[in-house]
């Protein structure tokens, strides 16, 4: 079985992104953004109401506080701190979600947060340090073998390796840079063959043609993809016909 997450509530005021409602209908988790790289209250609310209306998981995306750059700019931000901003966006969610007659069912970093803490140990042990503080022990997402995943597991919390299907993977298994070319699989058909990849063999040609191995518990399908709801829709089509399950982790 493998869930089926993606990136929802990724607007505020009059601006949209993601096409919330239509990708409600075929995710079997949704990461909601919290405030700090895009949402706001309203668009909160309403995710979750839906999501809970359909049966869908609620997640906190947590981000770094860069509502201009989407949360996608590296920044560097003391543990404290850190831990006490990722705290307040899991609070701000949580309301919400219990409003909707749901809770915040687990947490995954946005953007330069996740990348960070694949390789770093302080700011890992900090979003760790968040979701403790924020209450209960809520499972964390990240990239296999991150100190994320790492420090989720030394905190008792449980660890929840994810894979992309429509994210470019380096031979080291992570993910290439949106900076360089060809970061994002914008081609149907390859996210299609990738998804399946990753939930039948649990292995994804990277980038220099070699082939990584990659055992997920959850996969990807990012929300502000043009098409994302078509894209995902045909993911899970192709997954359940080839026999994989596809259902919420949480």
């Amino acid at each position: 079985m493998i869930d089926l997450n993606a990136d929802l509530g990724e607007g505020f005021g009059r601006w949209t992104l993601t096409d919330d409602e239509a990708l409600l209908s075929i995710i079997t988790s949704a990461n909601v953004a919290c405030g700090f790289h895009a949402g706001d209250p309203s668009v909160m609310r309403r995710v979750c109401d839906l999501a809970a209306e359909r049966g869908v998981r609620i997640g906190a995306q947590v981000s770094y506080r860069d509502l201009a750059g989407f949360g996608r700019r590296a920044m560097d931000v003391p543990a404290d701190e850190l831990a006490a901003e990722l705290a307040y966006q899991i609070g701000a969610l949580r309301v919400f979600a219990e409003a909707a007659g749901a809770e915040v069912a687990y947490v995954k970093p946005h953007g330069a947060l996740y990348n960070r803490t694949v390789h770093d140990a302080e700011q890992a042990a900090a979003v760790v340090a968040g979701v403790r503080l924020a209450g209960g022990s809520l499972p964390v997402l990240g990239l296999p073998g991150s100190q994320l995943l790492a420090a989720a597991e030394d905190a008792g919390l449980t660890a929840v390796p994810e894979a992309f299907a429509d994210r470019s993977y380096t031979a080291e298994g992570t993910l290439v840079s949106r900076r360089e070319a060809n970061a994002v699989v914008t081609d149907e058909d390859a996210v299609v063959r990738r998804a399946l990849a990753f939930g039948v063999d649990g292995a994804i040609e990277a980038v220099d043609g070699t082939t990584v191995t990659v055992a997920a518990r959850s996969l990807c399908v990012h929300g502000d993809t043009p098409g994302a709801a078509r894209i995902a829709a045909r993911v899970r089509e192709a997954l359940e016909k080839a026999g994989v399950e596809v259902g919420a982790f949480a």
